[in-house]
């Protein structure tokens, strides 16, 4: 029953991926990483995963993997790690599995310690470089984050990315002074209208979580992600405080994927026309999509409905919050998009 303000809190979920990922990229621009680095290098628990024999295989039947994955496949999600969600192309035997175990990133209640151990005894769906399968590989990013900097995950973000840009805030939980700003979250209901699915003052996130989800677990404000889109727009810099350099915002922002790891159903789906870079979906061709764009617009959304493109070749940022999960059904991103482009007159 509140209006929306300016300042309105609301949970990213899945556009925290991208943040996490400039995280990496710093560690890398120190010297800290190689995107070449086996993951098992940082994180031994990783070593010598099994995969399952082919996607539908019990969990029982698996073979080695044939390589190490890699910090590139993280950031690609082509490690060969999977999901607790649904309609992703995660089966439904490994969905069972990471919910039984715990291991739905954002929403354990293990510390990041325990998480990386069990993940590790859970087999991967396919072999490492060979498939794109949207999952919890940011999550392992965000412990990685933390183990090699030495420093805990959300400290690390606060320090290096939050702080330096005037994210003030973008965090893991909404402190109790921030809770009247803090959105509700709608799903439809049985009538066909809106319902309460998280109240602010009961949600999870009104108190710091025991795993903070590299994948999905911020919150943030419309002028906080604005402040985070400027710099990739800015080619890693803001207001004197450089966060990345060029040529790590170019490689983030091209298209990592073959054409055998895209050709899955979630990216001919969802995302036509767009391949994948290092945290984020590019789009290399505008037709299969159908929307208004641009060539090599980068972005990524969450599962509440929020979303956000930078467009390069018209300098252009756009980011919709909304909180209703789920959204399907609910044709707003495309709608949105066409509705910025229309707008453009030279």
């Amino acid at each position: 029953g509140l209006p929306l303000i300016r300042d309105t809190i609301f949970r990213i979920y899945s556009m925290t991926k991208p943040i996490t990922s400039v995280a990496v990229l710093i560690l890398v621009e120190r010297g800290q990483l190689l995107l070449s680095d086996p993951v098992s290098k940082h994180l031994p628990e990783l070593a010598g995963m099994k995969v399952l024999r082919t996607p539908s295989s019990p969990l029982g039947d698996v073979v080695p993997a044939r390589r190490e994955m890699t910090i590139r496949d993280l950031l690609t999600h082509t490690s060969g790690l999977a999901s607790s969600m649904p309609g992703v192309g995660t089966p439904t035997a490994i969905e069972q599995a990471y919910a039984k175990a715990d291991l739905r990133g954002s929403q354990t209640s293990l510390a990041p310690e325990a998480w990386i151990r069990g993940l590790a005894q859970v087999p991967l769906v396919h072999q490492p470089g060979t498939k794109f399968l949207y999952g919890v590989s940011t999550d392992v990013l965000g412990h990685l984050v933390a183990v090699v900097s030495g420093m805990p995950f959300e400290t690390f973000l606060a320090r290096e990315i939050f702080e330096p840009l005037g994210m003030v805030d973008t965090g893991f939980h909404v402190p109790a002074a921030k809770l009247d700003r803090f959105a509700a979250n709608y799903g439809p209901g049985p009538d066909g209208k809106l319902a309460l699915v998280d109240s602010p003052q009961t949600s999870r996130y009104a108190k710091p979580p025991s795993f903070p989800s590299g994948a999905g677990g911020l919150v943030s404000t419309i002028d906080d992600y604005l402040r985070f889109c400027e710099m990739l727009r800015r080619q890693g810099e803001l207001d004197g405080r450089r966060i990345l350099s060029r040529k790590s915002i170019e490689l983030m922002t091209l298209n990592h994927l073959t054409a055998e790891e895209r050709d899955v159903p979630m990216l001919t789906g969802w995302f036509p026309g767009q391949g994948f870079g290092l945290g984020f979906s590019v789009v290399e061709a505008l037709a299969p999509g159908g929307t208004l764009g641009s060539v090599g617009q980068y972005g990524w959304g969450g599962a509440a409905g929020t979303y956000f493109w930078v467009d390069p070749e018209e300098d252009l940022i756009a980011i919709l919050m909304v909180q209703l999960y789920p959204p399907g059904g609910i044709p707003l991103i495309p709608e949105f998009k066409n509705g910025v482009y229309q707008a453009i007159v030279d």
